[in-house]
């Protein structure tokens, strides 16, 4: 036994070493996509690309140039398909126009970084989309929906995915390209409120359901990627947390929301660079934790490794002078066996109850007081009545209280004698 103690003891200070090490890559990720964005994990590189830095201002002017572009080529589409619509006779759903980018604050501000500005998230997307509300469900019709689940790690997991059936307009409307970011907005966990999902190539052939919002960075103003690691950035997180925490339970995050997070924004060269860094470390770690987890689950497995070799004899070296295993269960079956009768015949032996003493009655204790003739102490009074060491307790207090009685009733009278009753029969009694 103190064997196997010492083998346990040991085994849970290596599980605890490795939660603490698992807790601590936790904190490694945070810290390292804080200095990301305080710009400390490309600093040699800014020193060595200058040329490639630009100034906020500049960067400002060719993202507003960038958005307006991209608003006037979505203008020209649908001026297209509704010339279309029109000859055509009509026929099917008219195109909707495209919405006019949101009006957002292009003040920028310099956090003393070459290079690098704060500007809010909405000058760096498109408008944010609203998936369909159309109900889904396993083999449920032709286009699969990307939900809630599907959003893991940083990327679409289409394990678990259900379907619906869509028309022309709707399959345009919800169409996802690589390159998009998927983000959860609404949730009873606060952790998952704006947790985001790159879609890459194969997930493109998926719709997404209403619980999520799609951004479209602007190309040339944010890589995608970048936006993936900014929304989990310690500082962005706690603008999104703040945005979105609710008391009724459910967490809501809103595209105007999402647009007014004030985000660090640098070069394409640099966050090119970011995102180099970004993915070699955190790929390290994650190769890190997933051995972590390997060792905890065969150090969980040792323990029953461990009780099965020493209750089958493998664990310390065998005495050849030890009684057989058959021969000890059958003793210890045999001492049961003896046990369980001595408990038969136990359980059938009842003792006799004693009889319960008959109380003293008024007229006992007056007849007591009439041979007294005179003042007699309550307890001498007790004994007289058959009251005396060997009563219990119930029974000396059972006395007590019908003295009270007696006493009430007028019959006796008492007197306290320092720490003692005395009695004595009324006057009306005696005479």
């Amino acid at each position: 036994m103190e064997k196997i103690e010492a083998m346990f003891d040991e085994i849970d200070a290596g599980i605890q070493s490795l939660q603490t090490a698992r807790t601590t890559l936790g904190l490694y990720r945070q810290s390292l996509l804080k200095s990301a964005f305080e710009g400390r994990l490309t600093a040699d590189w800014r020193a060595q690309n200058a040329d490639k830095l630009e100034a906020p201002e500049t960067l400002l002017a060719g993202i507003q140039k960038e958005r307006d572009t991209r608003y006037k080529a979505a203008l020209d589409e649908w001026q297209d398909a509704l010339a279309q619509w029109r000859a055509d006779g009509h026929k099917g759903q008219k195109p909707a126009k495209p919405k006019r980018p949101r009006d957002i604050s292009t003040k920028a501000s310099d956090i003393g970084i070459s290079g690098w500005t704060i500007m809010p998230l909405g000058l760096l997307i498109d408008e944010p989309a609203y998936g369909t509300s159309k109900k889904s469900d396993y083999d449920g019709g032709s286009k699969g929906v990307l939900r809630i689940p599907n959003i893991a790690a940083g990327v679409v997991d289409a394990t678990d995915l259900k379907s619906a059936s869509f028309d022309e307009v709707e399959l345009a409307q919800y169409q996802l390209f690589e390159g998009d970011v998927l983000t959860i907005r609404s949730n009873g966990s606060l952790s998952l409120v704006g947790k985001p999902a790159l879609v890459r190539s194969v997930d493109t052939d998926f719709l997404y359901a209403g619980y999520l919002i799609r951004l479209r960075p602007i190309p040339g103003s944010l890589l995608s990627k970048n936006l993936i690691y900014l929304m989990m950035e310690p500082n962005v997180r706690g603008q999104i947390e703040s945005k979105a925490k609710s008391t009724s339970g459910v967490h809501n995050i809103n595209a105007k929301e999402l647009q007014e997070l004030q985000v660090p924004v640098c070069s394409e060269a640099e966050q090119a660079e970011i995102v180099r860094i970004l993915d070699a470390r955190l790929e390290a770690a994650d190769a890190l934790e997933a051995e972590i987890d390997a060792a905890l689950t065969r150090a969980r497995a040792l323990r029953q490794s461990i009780l099965k070799k020493a209750f089958s004899g493998q664990l310390v070296p065998q005495d050849p002078t030890d009684e057989p295993a058959a021969a000890l269960l059958e003793r210890i079956k045999a001492e049961k066996a003896e046990r369980d009768q001595a408990a038969k015949h136990d359980r059938k032996y009842t003792p006799p109850r004693k009889p319960e003493a008959r109380r003293p009655t008024l007229t006992d204790l007056i007849e007591v007081l009439k041979k007294q003739k005179s003042w007699i102490s309550a307890a001498k009074a007790a004994q007289e009545l058959g009251i005396g060491d060997g009563s219990t307790s119930d029974d000396v207090e059972a006395f007590y209280r019908q003295l009270k009685d007696f006493v009430e009733d007028g019959a006796i009278e008492v007197e306290r004698r320092g720490d003692e009753d005395w009695l004595r029969l009324a006057k009306a009694e005696v005479s």
